[in-house]
């Protein structure tokens, strides 16, 4: 992942949500506190691509209703 990718996540609310459950968990797996700097750092590594894939998919054309075009007919 790229730097400007990573700077666009880190300023979206829920992926910052995200990040937090992230350290909870690993923090309980580690039995201390690992950190936000981290726990972002190892989210950003293994889960990014597929929160991105989920919440934010690549707009499709041809009348997909997630692109917000409409169908002809």
């Amino acid at each position: 992942m790229n730097g400007e990718t990573a700077k666009k996540l880190l300023n979206n609310k829920k992926v910052i949500e995200e990040i937090d459950r992230h350290r909870w968990i690993e923090s309980e797996k580690a039995g201390r506190d690992i950190g936000f700097d981290q726990a972002s750092t190892d989210w950003l590594e293994r889960f990014s691509q597929a929160w991105m894939n989920y919440h934010m998919p690549k707009q499709k054309s041809s009348g997909d209703p997630r692109s917000g075009e409409k169908e002809n007919g």
